[in-house]
Order: C-alpha cells, then structure tokens, then sequence
C-alpha cells in the first residue's frame, strides 16, 4: 500500500505492536524467539493484526473508524503474506493461533491495555487518510474516501480490451452507498447487449487457479459468471479523461464478495457480448480488492 510519510511511521509502528501482542499473558522469556521468528515470516504481520482484531472483537477496544482501519491493515497483510508463499493453510493456522491467543488473553492485561493505546494512535491518523493505493502485480486499485457531489469512483482498477478503456470497482453518489460497476467506452462498433464477470468458481476449485501466463482464467468447467443487473450511460467522473461517453454496467453486491475472496494472485474477468457472438475482455487481477473496500467502507471524509 502507498501512503505518505506520516502514514509510513504508523504502519511500522503497527508491526512493532503487534509483537508485543504476540507476547501477551506472560509467556515466558524462552517464547522470544520463537514470537520474533513469528513475526518475520511472510505470515507475522497478518498475525499482529489478526490478533489485535480478534481482540477486539472479544473486548470492544477500539472506536468503530480505528477497527475498520485495523481490517483494511488485517487484510492487507494477509495479501501480502500470500504473495510471498503462505498457502492457504498457513493462513488458517495463522488465524487460528491468532483468535486462540485473543480469546486466551484477559481483556484487562496491562500489555494488552498498552498495545491498545498505541494501536489506536497509530491508525486514528490511517483512518483520516482520504486516498490509498493497493499495488498490484501488474494493476493497483485505487481507493479514495473524500466526499462526492456526484458519482464517482470509491475503489478502481483500470485496463483496456482492444483500444477501449474499461474501469472497474466500486462506484460512490452523494449519500448513496457503493455499487460495484464496470465502465467502458467503445469506439467504432456498436454497444454490447450484455456484460458478466468471470472468475473462478470456489465451490468446483477451492484451490486458487495460477496459470504460469498473467490474464489467464480458468478452464470453463471451473468458471462461475455474474451478470450485469443493468446498464446506463456513465456519469462524467467515472469516465476516462480521454473520453466523453461510455456505458456503465451494474453488477450485484454479492460479486464484490466472491472477488474478496480469491486469491490476490488470481485474475478474472469482465466480458463485454455483442450480437454479433463476439466477446470483448477485460482483464483484472484481484489483488487487494477486498482491503481496498474494507477502507472505503470507513466511510467518506
């Protein structure tokens, strides 16, 4: 995640917190390695935060605005720890010792009292941060909390299929809430009749589909399809500088779930069909979708 400066020194404060948190009810001094090997491998930031989380679920121990903050960090890590090789088992073990440690600890422990304050510091300024940047692989989503006075983008990843650019995310209108939505603009052919999202369906394949080649989704016998729930001519702030119309189509909310879900390794797809039998596709890579709209769902600024 890009964040300035000041968000830079919270984050690491973050880290350092959390392996306090891991050390919490009095293991004994012998633990030490043990918590700091912990914390260095791929899973022990995912750990802190999932702890803390876990934590706070049991006790209450932070504002609303600071345990959403807390989540969008929670789920970053556990991005990242994927993307440098936790299976999907390390992840499970790593909740698991993580919601086992919380439930064990007392909600009046003095270091968990301490770790609190210095959590909440840390993310009260995270939780002020109006824009973020999720990176990618390849592609980043882009998120951004400030009020809106018309539609306009909350969270997006933006790709092009042929020589027409497709924006897709979470689309934000004053006083409405977020609708997942793709926008394209064609040039030079007529309008499609239809748009889906195809990704990998969890209940053929648990496992996440990594072809060696980026773009690739998985054999059609492991695909699932969402329809689009309608379409409308975007509004001008979700359109392309370079472009003056376009075509936003709606897709439902239990979508952006299944998306959440995937692996931030994984690719899927939004296919555009036209009458013609032809199909136009866009390309996405999940990445840190669902961090991304854990942020925006601390609410506009």
């Amino acid at each position: 995640m890009r964040i300035g400066p000041n968000q830079r020194l919270a984050s690491t404060r973050v880290v350092r917190v959390g392996m306090i948190a891991a050390l919490l009810v009095g293991q004994p001094l012998a633990a030490l390695a043990q918590a700091t090997a912990l914390t260095a491998a791929p899973t022990g930031p995912y750990y802190d935060r999932a702890f803390m989380l876990a934590a706070d679920q049991k006790c209450r121990l932070f504002q609303p605005m600071v345990a959403r903050a807390l989540t969008s960090a929670t789920l970053q890590a556990r991005g990242a720890a994927v993307r440098h090789g936790a299976s999907a088992d390390d992840l499970a073990a790593t909740a698991g010792r993580a919601s086992a440690k919380a439930n064990a600890t007392a909600c009046d422990n003095p270091d968990l009292v301490r770790v609190r304050g210095r959590v909440a510091t840390a993310f009260a300024g995270w939780a002020q941060t109006p824009r973020m940047t999720f990176p990618g692989a390849k592609a980043d989503w882009m998120a951004d909390r400030y009020g809106l006075v018309q539609a306009g983008w909350r969270l997006k990843q933006s790709v092009t299929t042929g020589q027409a650019p497709v924006t897709f995310g979470l689309v934000g209108d004053a006083g409405q809430g977020e609708t997942l939505a793709a926008v394209v603009s064609f040039v030079g052919r007529s309008r499609p009749y239809a748009a889906r999202i195809v990704l990998r369906d969890a209940d053929r394949s648990a496992r996440p589909w990594l072809p060696g080649r980026a773009g690739d989704l998985p054999p059609e016998s492991l695909r699932l399809a969402v329809f689009s729930a309608g379409s409308s001519e975007a509004a001008p702030g979700l359109l392309e500088p370079t472009r003056k119309d376009g075509q936003a189509w709606r897709f439902p909310d239990a979508a952006a779930d299944l998306i959440a879900a995937l692996d931030p390794r994984e690719v899927f797809a939004v296919e555009f069909l036209f009458r013609d039998d032809s199909i136009a596709r866009a390309t996405f890579e999940a990445g840190d979708f669902a961090a991304g709209r854990a942020f925006v769902d601390m609410g506009s600024l």
